[in-house]
């Protein structure tokens, strides 16, 4: 198997070094379960539009390989990693279905379809979810849509995603599974108004009415997902309205309410009203479950301490609600957060003792904490080895402590295990970085990144540092 991905990279480099340099890294890396370092790629800032393209689908030396060469995990992990780089990641989904005659299953065409609404390309993704349509193995499910939902509202687009609702009579999916999904799209991403509108107005006079008539849209699961928009639009009077107006509609409230509800008052700076709901629900016989413990210890940590959310981590042992990575990350932040990282660390021990593997959550408690780069950089190396893989939030984090603190060599380390791992950058990366080389006044460097990031398509922050410089040879050039 290695042998042949190996081979498959080499034509690679012959007919589009650029992408090689990461997917010779991607195809090794995911599919190696010692994850061999030999084949780490060497950043590049080369432009994506200067990269060739014709060659790599045409070669003949390139055609010859076959489903066999590619598992459906190796083509995910691939899609996943050039998720930044919409052309690319579309470049590779045909090519490895053309040339190399992999079968998309609806798995990998959901993920081009999400890649592409990221990058508001739906007439394209449109396109895909007809193809979906005609291929009995990629048949387009509630995920499919449920995507598309997410990509339209995150770019405010909510007519569009109505609409996209109202078709999906077309592909026998509109049922109140698809109505919860767009609920829960808009309510992610703050357009909770429109989505009240959908749920309760009485009498909608709009042009959705035909197709909207006939679900159940004032369940409790529409009422906890309104609730929890308004929580993450962070409108805490609303939340305290909503839930009260809940209790005047006769709505039962559920395990999910109350979880929903204490998390909006330990957000709000109110955790001592989260126990004493915790509480209320222990009176009405509301069998706690982990999700639910989780809040309740993190809202006793802060307004009781740290060591009285241990003894409730113990008492939910006790009484059979066994403890999740969620729990151990909780406990960890509060001991972080008051600099107790010797408890810590025996906590961090513990998880592997329970069978409870830390997640890239658990590092982050340290992460956000700890003080010193060397330290850091030694937890994050514990990571990678650990079998713990970055995300690309980590990546960013990291860089923009290490170049506020003023340290521009491990911001480059993390950048060069960046592209290590395979991972294309965002734009946040991308800022961090040049954040950091313009502290350093390395305004040219900066300057190199900043026009990579424009060739790819993706948001440039505005730099006075960049545009005087940009200002100056425009007038010099004059």
């Amino acid at each position: 198997m290695h042998s042949s991905i190996t081979s498959i990279t080499r034509h690679f480099r012959l007919y589009h070094s650029v992408v090689l340099s990461h997917l010779h890294t991607l195809l090794f890396y995911h599919t190696s379960p010692r994850r061999n370092r030999l084949f780490a790629p060497k950043p590049t800032s080369e432009s994506v539009q200067n990269r060739p393209k014709s060659d790599l689908f045409t070669s003949p030396t390139v055609t010859r390989f076959s489903f066999s060469d590619f598992e459906l995990d190796t083509v995910l992990e691939t899609l996943n990693c050039y998720a930044n780089d919409w052309k690319i990641a579309l470049e590779f989904f045909n090519w490895v279905e053309i040339h190399c005659g992999f079968q998309h299953t609806t798995q990998t065409f959901n993920r081009i379809v999400d890649i592409l609404g990221k990058f508001f390309e739906f007439d394209t993704a449109w396109n895909l979810i007809e193809r979906m349509r005609k291929s009995p193995s990629s048949v387009p499910d509630h995920t499919t849509f449920r995507v598309l939902f997410k990509r339209y509202v995150s770019a405010h687009l909510v007519e569009e995603a109505i609409d996209a609702f109202c078709r999906l009579d077309e592909y026998n999916l509109r049922d109140e599974t698809s109505f919860s999904n767009l609920i829960d799209a808009l309510c992610e991403y703050k357009h909770v108004i429109e989505a009240e509108e959908l749920c309760f107005k009485k009498n909608r006079d709009n042009e959705y009415d035909g197709k909207l008539f006939g679900f159940n849209m004032v369940s409790t699961k529409n009422y906890n997902m309104i609730l929890r928009g308004w929580f993450k639009m962070k409108w805490w009077r609303k939340c305290r309205e909503f839930w009260e107006e809940m209790d005047k509609r006769g709505v039962k409230k559920d395990l999910y309410s109350y979880s929903i509800y204490m998390d909006i008052q330990v957000k709000c700076g109110k955790p001592w009203k989260a126990v004493k709901l915790y509480k209320e629900m222990r009176k009405k016989g509301i069998q706690l479950d982990v999700v639910a413990y989780n809040t309740v210890i993190r809202a006793i940590g802060i307004s009781e301490g740290v060591d009285m959310a241990v003894r409730l981590y113990k008492e939910m042992i006790e009484l059979g609600c066994q403890p999740n990575v969620v729990t151990f990350n909780t406990i960890l932040k509060l001991l972080c957060e008051n600099g107790r990282y010797r408890e810590a660390h025996k906590v961090l021990n513990l998880m592997t003792k329970k069978g409870c593997q830390p997640d890239i959550v658990t590092y982050h408690c340290f992460f956000v904490c700890l003080e010193k780069p060397c330290e850091i950089l030694k937890l994050f190396d514990r990571m990678i080895g650990s079998g713990v893989r970055p995300r690309m939030d980590t990546y960013v984090m990291l860089m923009r402590k290490f170049g506020r603190w003023g340290f521009l060599r491990p911001v480059f380390l993390v950048w060069k295990k960046m592209a290590e791992h395979g991972l294309s950058p965002d734009e946040f990366a991308y800022n961090a970085l040049i954040d950091a080389l313009l502290q350093k006044g390395l305004v040219d460097m900066a300057r190199k990144y900043d026009e990579e990031m424009l060739m790819k398509g993706l948001s440039a922050k505005p730099k006075a540092e960049l545009q005087t410089i940009m200002d100056s040879e425009v007038s010099s050039n004059r």
